[in-house]
């Protein structure tokens, strides 16, 4: 039996500073195949190459994934400023459209770090360039030093609404996660709920009210230790259920969120 395809949103990046390439981290690939039961495709994220109706067309589910690119602020009516970062604009032309279509036909979608931003912005809101300037924040971004392992390491509690899909997937209203972002929500979206925060007020966890389908999506890195962590494993787990029940063409009310 064939397994549904989720389409991983690459990134734009260049191999030895120079040649340009598409790129994915390999642990989404590995959380898609392994913990949502999928089939992981790296998807060019450039209208040059494709578009979205034809992702929509071919895929089951999406995953948003990080980057180091941000979303270009003028997509929610700023000026860009060097605090802004990189940006990578073929992106920001297929995922904010997508975030868009998907959250209107229900086809599933799990947004992660530059993702979860993507789909505030896809919905109207905005984002701050960055979060420990802002007084009585924290600072969220990767530790710089250090293995692979301690910079995603868990290092700080997320508080979950205790109503709200988050706390019923986890079971608890209190979760620990890594911190690898510079950015954040400032202003959320039309219909974008923040059902968890960091300790600081920093947004978290969102999903789209009345959205027909699954639109979870995190601030923090879940892919990483996805199979055994007991934050990632249920999130990836229900992704990869809302995915199989729209190959089939059922509904997906489990999570569904008014």
């Amino acid at each position: 039996m064939s397994r549904p395809i989720v389409g991983i949103i690459g990134n734009s990046y260049l191999i030895n500073d120079e040649y340009p390439a598409h790129a994915g981290g390999t642990m989404n690939s590995e959380a898609v195949a392994d913990v949502s039961g999928c089939m992981p495709l790296l998807i060019p994220a450039d209208p040059r190459f494709l578009s979205v109706e034809e992702l929509l067309k071919t895929c089951d589910g999406f995953l948003l994934t990080g980057g180091r690119p941000n979303v270009h602020p003028e997509e929610y009516g700023e000026a860009a400023t060097e605090a802004h970062g990189a940006f990578d604009r073929a992106r920001d032309a297929i995922t904010l459209p997508l975030v868009r279509a998907c959250v209107e036909r229900g086809q599933p979608f799990l947004g992660i770090c530059r993702g979860f931003q993507e789909v505030n912005v896809a919905m109207g809101g905005s984002l701050h360039p960055e979060i420990r300037d802002i007084p009585g924040r924290l600072n969220h971004r990767m530790p710089p030093d250090g293995t692979i392992e301690e910079k995603f390491e868990l290092r700080h509690i997320v508080t979950l609404n205790k109503d709200g899909p988050f706390s019923r997937l986890f079971g608890g209203h209190e979760v620990m996660t890594n911190t690898l972002h510079g950015q954040g929500i400032q202003r959320p979206g039309a219909r974008v709920v923040i059902d968890g925060t960091a300790p600081d007020g920093t947004p978290e966890a969102i999903y789209i009210k009345d959205a027909p389908g699954f639109t979870l999506s995190v601030q923090w890195h879940p892919e990483w230790n996805a199979a055994n962590d007991p934050v990632s494993r249920p999130l990836f787990t229900a992704f990869g259920e809302a995915v199989r029940e729209w190959a089939a063409g059922e509904s997906h009310p489990h999570l569904r969120t008014a």
